[in-house]
This record gives C-alpha cells, structure tokens and sequence, in this order.
C-alpha cells in the first residue's frame, strides 16, 4: 500500500515539476496505469492456493529528444504486483521492478522505423535480501510501412533470466474502415473503433510476462528449500473493452474491463510451477499523455 500511494505521489509531482520543462526542452511520455483482479485460484497438482485478489500498478516516464539518428528514449519503469495471499501460500505477496528505460528509434528508410531498447534493473521480490539482482532484458523491433493504412511489425524479445531466453513476435496495424483498426500487436492486441478525433472504443487482450528474483530465503521460510534465490517467471492474460479519451492535447484517460483467463506462477529452474485453476474480472484505469 505504501509503495502504491508513493506511485500516485510521485506521478502528479513529477506531471507538475515536467510540463514546462518537457514542452520546452525534452519531450516527455508518461503513463499510469492502475489494475484491480478479483479473487481467483492457481493451483500445483493437488496443491491451491485460493481466492486470492492482485492489484497491478504501473508508472513510466520517457523524455524523447531528436538527434541525429533519430529520437532516443530515456526514462525509467516501475512496476508492483501486489497478491493478497495467505501467509502459507508458497507464492510471493509482493513483485516489484524498478528500472530504466533506454533506447532510440531510427529510421532506416521511408518504409522502415527500427527501435532497440533496454530496461535494466532490479527485478524482485519486494526488495528482500537476496532478491535484488540486475537484470537487463531488451527488445529490437522494427516496423515497414506498406501504406498509411497497413503497418507490418516483426521483432524479437531478449531476457537470459527467462525459460526461452529469445522470444520472436510480430503482428500487422490495418485501417480496414475509416473508423476501424486492427491492431495486432502484442503486448496489446486490439481491435479498435475511431467514435470521434478524441474518443476510441476497443476489445482487445494485455499479455504480460515478467522475471523476478525471490529473496534467499524464500525457500526455507515456505518449506521448499529449492526455491530460495529462485528465478520466478510471472505471466498473465487479461480480455476486455476498453475506452481511450483525449481529455487534453497533453493528457488521456483509459478505461477497461473484462477478465483474467490466464495466470501463470512459474520457478521453472525448480521445476515448480502454478497454474490458472479459476479465473477473475478485472478494471483497470489509466493516464496516459506526452508534453
């Protein structure tokens, strides 16, 4: 709770501190996003761990400055998934990252945009003892542009701490109707209807997969001495509508529902793994904007 509110704090001191400073010197994007899920179950074999709720909060702040090569992207990450869990549950209450943000994007030619970016961080377990290790995942993508109604993207997703160390993705965005897009791209499929200049309606998915480090004594403390200083793989599937309304030149608000069909707690080195045994609605409300 207390990391929770620090976020909300930070993200209007830092909105307050940065709109003259990002309009005027550095461009700015922000972001933040705020996930509720109800009560579900994930089960091992025989073993449950039940009616449990999950609160997901994310900040993201990215300065954008042209250079030469194109428009780097500076900034920083935090992420906190928050599980209301019994305190003999085998699984972590708490999943934390803080990390930077670094990348450009470039533009190889008038059909072809490229971005590379890293995130480098702590990926853990509430910051306990043991659990704050660097991790550095980073991903290159690029995207050709057919036409200004069909985007083509192909792209590849690096982390050493994951079970599959190279993950390949892609997908198309295609304005197949004035007022419709599809936009098939992972991490935030969608299928977007245009109501006005300042109004989207859409069904889409958010597909999410994070690596992180539980403390050194995890293991013991929960009686499976293999998992401590373990590498825990956290991934879920959220489906839902959703609305996105430009509120201001610099500011929108997104809403969204639906449900969790998918959750996955996985300490894949230890061969224990966690599984969706009762799904849950979700809501979640975001801000989102530039300077």
């Amino acid at each position: 709770m207390i990391a929770r509110s620090f976020s909300q704090q930070l993200l209007l001191a830092t909105l307050l501190a940065t709109a003259s400073f990002g309009s005027d010197v550095w461009p700015l994007e922000y972001s933040f996003e705020e996930t509720y899920v109800g009560e579900a179950t994930v089960a091992r074999g025989p073993h449950r761990v039940e009616n449990f709720d999950e609160s997901d909060t994310l900040l993201r702040f990215v300065f954008t400055p042209r250079v030469k090569l194109g428009v780097l992207r500076l900034g920083f990450e935090y992420e906190q998934f928050s599980f209301g869990l019994d305190k003999n549950a085998p699984l972590p209450n708490t999943l934390q990252s803080v990390a930077a943000i670094v990348g450009i994007d470039t533009q190889f030619s008038d059909s072809i945009l490229v971005r590379v970016e890293t995130t480098p961080g702590v990926y853990s377990e509430a910051f306990r003892p043991g659990s704050n290790v660097f991790n550095m995942p980073f991903e290159i993508g690029g995207t050709y542009i057919y036409s200004p109604d069909l985007q083509l993207v192909l792209g590849v997703s690096i982390d050493v701490e994951r079970k599959y160390p190279v993950i390949p993705g892609g997908g198309i965005r295609w304005r197949f109707q004035p007022q419709w897009v599809l936009n098939a791209v992972a991490p935030t499929p969608r299928l977007e209807y245009e109501w006005n200049k300042n109004l989207t309606l859409y069904l889409g998915a958010t597909l999410k997969e994070t690596n992180f480090r539980v403390s050194d004594d995890f293991g013991r403390d929960h009686g499976i001495p293999r998992l401590n200083h373990a590498v825990l793989t956290y991934s879920e599937v959220r489906a839902g509508v959703g609305i996105d309304w430009k509120v201001t030149r610099w500011l929108s608000v997104n809403a969204e529902g639906g449900y969790q069909p998918y959750r996955n707690f996985d300490f894949y080195r230890a061969n224990i793994r966690f599984h969706e045994d009762g799904s849950a609605p979700y809501g979640m409300i975001a801000l989102h904007g530039a300077f």
